[in-house]
């Protein structure tokens, strides 16, 4: 009895944390911009799980690509699931991926969080200043994404 109840505060703490990575890849595949969230109450470390993160979003670019063909729809919902963690994903109009990992299934929240981080992305690139395809550095770009997520991810 004590094993199992190690066991379920294991999987409340761990697995079902409500953690997501969030990325846009751009189209030589690099990363243009990267946030994480966690609805643990806990500030979520940007090295934790970074490189892991980094590579899980990467290994799915390939099922992106052949959903993306398949059908007319921005958003893929889920396309992928490693180990705990699944991964959603979000094509712009100019082919630009939105790529969430998460381990909690919010499919609501997540469609939501897309468009409205869709609508910021055609804000920023409209932006005189910006070069397609290159690295997000823009604080409000950071700001509006942390509260995107917090309204529809974690809150």
């Amino acid at each position: 009895q004590a094993y199992n109840c190690l066991i379920h505060f294991y999987k409340r703490d761990f697995v079902m944390s409500g953690t997501y990575y969030f990325v846009i890849v751009g189209h030589n595949d690099n990363p243009l911009f990267e946030v994480e969230f966690s609805s643990s109450g806990r500030e979520v470390r940007k090295d934790d799980h970074r490189h892991l993160n980094q590579f899980i979003a990467h290994a799915a670019l390939d099922l992106v690509d052949e959903h993306m063909l398949r059908t007319p729809n921005m958003y893929l919902k889920i396309v992928d699931k490693f180990n705990e963690w699944f991964v959603s994903a979000f094509v712009t109009a100019s082919r630009q991926r939105f790529i969430m990992l998460h381990d909690l299934k919010n499919e609501d929240g997540i469609k939501s969080f897309f468009s409205e981080m869709y609508e910021t992305y055609i804000k920023q690139v409209m932006n005189p200043f910006y070069s397609i395809n290159t690295p997000i550095k823009s604080v409000h770009f950071e700001k509006k994404a942390q509260f995107y997520g917090r309204k529809f991810l974690t809150g």
